[in-house]
């Protein structure tokens, strides 16, 4: 009898385990999510291309401001995330360089 217990025990912690590491992982790609959109809208913001490590990203400006947002699959769907920078040099006014 304590055979079927002790199966059944074990299969609930793997699937507990599994579901615990799902969710680390999960986390982790919010994390990347919100470095990724930071990144992109203040190198958008200061003029420069940037090149996503992975995942995709749209940037759009509005008011002066650069909005990005940024999307990574993770394994628990897909993770978003958006970051607002001040563009240092408008479109309407060009940056002179000496």
């Amino acid at each position: 009898m304590t055979t079927v217990e002790t199966a059944l025990s074990l299969a609930t912690l793997v699937a507990v385990a599994a579901a615990i590491v799902g969710g680390i992982a999960t986390m982790s790609a919010y994390i990347a999510a919100v470095d990724t959109a930071g990144a992109a809208a203040r190198a958008y913001a200061l003029g420069v291309d940037y090149a996503a490590p992975r995942g995709e990203v749209a940037v759009t400006e509005h008011a002066g401001l650069a909005t990005a947002t940024a999307s990574i699959p993770a394994p628990v769907g897909t993770m978003r995330a958006t970051a607002v920078f001040p563009v240092e040099f408008p479109a309407e006014f060009p940056a002179v360089l000496p």
